[in-house]
């Protein structure tokens, strides 16, 4: 059949299954807007107030579902807006599409009217990004895009499309969507590294978001539990392992636990399995696992090495890796060594509770004990991010979406929102502090608009609390710019937008709010007020190691 550019886009993305998108309409996609209109039973549209937050909301949907997430902007500062979220999601190995349009072929290169070489600008931050100077090569490249973008290590592809494209008529034949297969080529020798744990006596496993991504929990799981060995997630695998398992010792790295930090620290053996020795764990990589042979098991070759060197690499999808390996692994149990993790265990940080001020932790706790595990936990960045990766009681891999790589303040909301887009059926709590919050709290317009009922807890400290918890540390109490003193009413403003808000200074008041608020039907603010003497503790400063760790 004969359609139009924008039409053609639209029923590719329908081939793949694609029934969700967020974005901001402008100039140069306009055609594509109008094939929207015609195809809107098909697939809805949700239109942010920012393409910052558009972009961050195909995030959240993208790793709330496993779905490649779908964004599309105009040209010109509406595809610069989309940078950071992009960014985010390469960091953090997100499956996204971005759709950006362009001024005409002829126009390219003549400083046009909201004109930008985005693929340029991307090139990066993208596994892959197209400019469609043909309307007949442009079905192809949608499905293309899709394919790269949820193959081997996730990322986000963008596609550029020129305005004459959108509007140039082709012949579309119609097909299906693109099944991506998983890597079964294995590199390395999976049963010289089984041979190895079996011989060991303090064998460890760091384990990070390639365990997610590549859905091998119960794998890892099987191999922990058939060769008793102890395990640390890093902030992108929170929930992989359920909250109190006998072998879980939660959190690895510069906020981790103490026992994991030791455990990594003595270790024979240590097992990196899908991560990246990120220098928020490996803070001195001299003498990471110092004391250990290093296995590291990656699906992207281009990590082996590049932090951390390995005594032995496994390239290969970890799923298929690990299935490999527990063929070869030995029955067996480490007593003596659970007994030294039991020491550290003893000499963990615990954090104080107070009946009269909110305390972070108690903000975490209560938020989990009334929300349920089966609801979405998002973050933004900062002090209160570190909180809950410590003191939420994880047990689903895909309910807790943080931006971890690059570390994006303004990430929550949108996140939040493509999260409880995706997942109508379970509450979707965004934890916030006051600094991340002021960059995109604009994106309540669009959950009111939508009712998206997702509950934005506030962490106000009237500080940018990680920095100031920096200075205080190593800049000899020098706060500056990290009190920036506003004085936004958070009630004010949500109920201004057509939300519901609430303030709270005490235990019992936050309790009543969150109680009200998991019965709304739209967005709710919760502030709570937070002593800005409050520090993420335990912390190991970065290029030290667990034996200097911070714990006051």
């Amino acid at each position: 059949m004969i359609l139009n550019g924008s039409e053609i886009l639209v029923n590719v993305l329908m081939e793949q299954g694609v029934d969700t998108v967020f974005g901001y309409p402008g100039g140069a996609v306009l055609n594509i807007y109008d094939a929207l209109y015609k195809y809107s039973d098909k697939i809805t549209h949700y239109m942010t107030a920012h393409e910052q937050g558009a972009a961050h909301a195909a995030d959240g949907y993208a790793r709330a579902t496993g779905k490649t997430g779908v964004v599309i902007a105009t040209s010109g500062p509406g595809a610069t807006n989309l940078v950071t979220g992009i960014a985010t999601a390469y960091m953090d190995s997100v499956p996204m599409v971005a759709i950006t349009g362009n001024v005409p072929n002829v126009l390219i290169g003549c400083d046009s009217f909201q004109e930008v070489y985005i693929t340029g600008i991307t090139m990066p931050i993208t596994k892959h990004n197209f400019v469609v100077r043909d309307v007949n090569e442009l079905a192809d490249t949608v499905r293309r895009a899709f394919e790269i973008a949820s193959s081997g290590r996730p990322g986000p592809v963008l596609i550029d499309i020129p305005k004459d494209v959108t509007a140039a008529l082709a012949e579309y034949q119609p097909e299906n969507a693109v099944k991506v297969q998983r890597v079964t080529e294995i590199k390395g020798d999976v049963r010289e590294v089984a041979e190895l744990i079996n011989r060991s006596e303090r064998p460890f496993i760091y384990f990070g978001g390639g365990v997610r991504l590549s859905e091998a929990g119960e794998e890892l799981r099987e191999l922990i539990e058939k060769a008793d060995i102890p395990a640390s997630h890093t902030l992108m695998a929170a929930g992989v392992l359920g909250y109190g398992e006998r072998n879980n010792l939660g959190l690895i790295g510069m906020h981790g636990c103490y026992s994991s930090n030791c455990a990594a620290n003595r270790a024979d053996v240590l097992l990196a399995i899908g991560t990246r020795f990120s220098d928020r764990v490996a803070l001195n990589t001299d003498k990471f696992g110092e004391n250990a042979r290093i296995v590291h098991i990656d699906i992207d070759p281009s990590e082996i090495n590049k932090n951390v060197i390995a005594d032995y690499s496994i390239v290969g999808d970890v799923k298929t890796v690990l299935r490999e390996m527990l063929k070869y692994i030995t029955p067996t149990k480490h007593d003596a060594w659970h007994e030294h993790i039991e020491h550290w265990k003893s000499e963990d940080y615990k954090p104080e509770d107070s009946q009269t001020k909110i305390k972070p932790h108690f903000i975490v706790e209560k938020a989990c004990e009334l929300a349920g595990t089966e609801a979405v936990y998002v973050t933004d960045v900062g002090q209160h991010q570190m909180w809950a990766a410590q003191y939420m009681h994880h047990t689903y891999p895909r309910n807790f979406l943080t931006s971890g790589g690059l570390g994006t303040m303004g990430y929550g909301y949108g996140a939040a929102i493509g999260a409880k887009i995706a997942r109508r059926d379970v509450p979707v709590v965004h934890f916030t502090g006051d600094g991340s919050f002021h960059m995109n709290l604009n994106e309540i317009c669009t959950a009111v608009t939508y009712k998206v009922p997702v509950i934005s807890i506030i962490f106000n400290n009237s500080a940018l609390g990680m920095v100031h918890q920096w200075q205080e540390a190593f800049y000899d109490k020098r706060f500056s710019s990290s009190e920036p003193n506003r004085v936004t009413n958070y009630k004010a403003v949500a109920e201004g937008f057509g939300g519901k808000g609430y303030h709270c200074e005490t235990p019992a008041e936050f309790e009543a709010a969150m109680k009200e608020a998991l019965t709304m039907n739209g967005p709710v603010w919760i502030e709570c007020v937070v002593d800005r003497a409050e520090k993420v503790l335990p912390m190991i400063p970065g290029g030290k190691t667990v034996n200097e760790t911070i714990f006051n």
